[in-house]
């Protein structure tokens, strides 16, 4: 497993009236944890299309246990469970300042061709780099 966590700050533009986050931003907030998770493990989104090569995401699962409040800095746990082939899944637990589970979801992402919008293989770069990373937990 890969696992790493990053915090953000609620803005004022991700809420609703109530001054909760409203429901469409939290897939804003697992694309930042993807980001940085890549950047973290020193490859990045850019890199993949440089090459040809893109994430889009075909399935994306939430559930909201709590409301996450403007101003507060939630922590985004992100987890990589598998070693991806053709497809990576993506889990993320999101916390609020108290450390209350707030929200959990997944994403899948396929790995395409960018010209020819065909389905490829995760790119061996990449692949390499999850393989070193990962542990058994």
């Amino acid at each position: 497993m890969i696992e790493s966590n990053f915090k953000i700050r609620i803005r004022y533009s991700d809420t609703d009236q109530m001054g909760y986050v409203y429901y469409g931003k939290y897939a804003n907030f697992y694309e930042i944890a993807r980001v940085e998770l890549f950047r973290k493990l020193g490859f990045s989104y850019s890199q993949l299309e440089n090459k040809g090569i893109g994430m889009p995401v075909i399935e994306m699962k939430s559930k909201y246990l709590m409301p996450a409040k403007y101003d507060e800095i939630i922590k985004i746990n992100i987890q990589i469970r598998e070693i991806p082939s053709a497809k990576i899944l993506f889990h993320y637990r999101l916390f609020n300042k108290k450390n209350n589970l707030i929200n959990t979801a997944s994403t899948l992402l396929t790995f395409i061709d960018l010209q020819t919008k065909k389905a490829v293989r995760t790119p061996k770069k990449l692949l390499d780099i999850i393989n070193n990373n990962f542990s058994e937990k």
